[in-house]
């Protein structure tokens, strides 16, 4: 089967590229094996697997090496047990909210409060996760220090151009790029002035603040 390691990876990007690796007209029909790094991945997976008809086994490699192994067997999904598959989870609800997704206000380069490191994987995994939504966020804006995660050598910035491909608009505060001297190294989107993140507030169907 295939291999996909995905060590160091935030939930949910193990989930999400196990998926598109199972369907895949082009992968291994046997299925698909996943290296993470933690037993909430692991759980992740299984629930993915078997909430999608598929048959799970993992075996524990060393401390912290784990390898999930997801069978495609045809079989029904199980009764009782939800899809965690991240185009349903993840939906934006298309048909109810007219097309339109929120507009996500981004104010920090971390997410939540405690271990900065753990702030900076989730940031990164909440970015991915907005990618996979249907339909997508129609903007994300970027203030403070969350200008950083739109230049380069950002993590961020494969998902964000991601996103922008899908017809997201990526937007970084002028003002802030410029007290973090980061004008120059811009990687994605474009550099608005506060004006005009108002109005894209102001005629917003939702508004996410992180």
């Amino acid at each position: 089967m295939k291999t996909l390691d995905m060590r160091g990876q935030p939930c949910p990007i193990p989930v999400v590229n196990a998926k598109k690796a199972l369907e895949d007209p082009a992968g291994d029909p046997a299925g698909v094996t996943v290296l993470v790094d933690n037993m909430a991945a692991v759980q992740n997976l299984e629930k993915m697997a078997k909430g999608t008809g598929r048959g799970f086994s993992y075996t524990e490699d060393g401390p912290s090496q784990y390898r999930a192994n997801i069978i495609n067997t045809g079989a029904a999904p199980e009764c009782g047990l939800p899809s965690p598959a991240p185009d349903t989870l993840m939906s934006g609800g298309g048909a109810e909210s007219g097309g339109r997704g929120p507009v996500v206000l981004i104010t920090a380069d971390s997410m939540g409060r405690g271990a900065e490191d753990l702030g900076k994987l989730l940031i990164k995994g909440f970015i991915f996760s907005l990618a996979q939504l249907d339909p997508p966020p129609e903007a994300l804006i970027f203030l403070n220090g969350g200008a950083r995660l739109t230049t380069e050598g950002a993590n961020t910035v494969p998902d964000l151009k991601a996103l922008e491909e899908k017809g997201t608009g990526i937007y970084t505060c002028g003002t802030c790029a410029n007290y973090y001297k980061l004008s120059e190294a811009l990687a994605v989107g474009s550099i608005v002035d506060m004006m005009a993140i108002c109005r894209r507030l102001a005629q917003a169907s939702s508004v996410i603040t992180i």
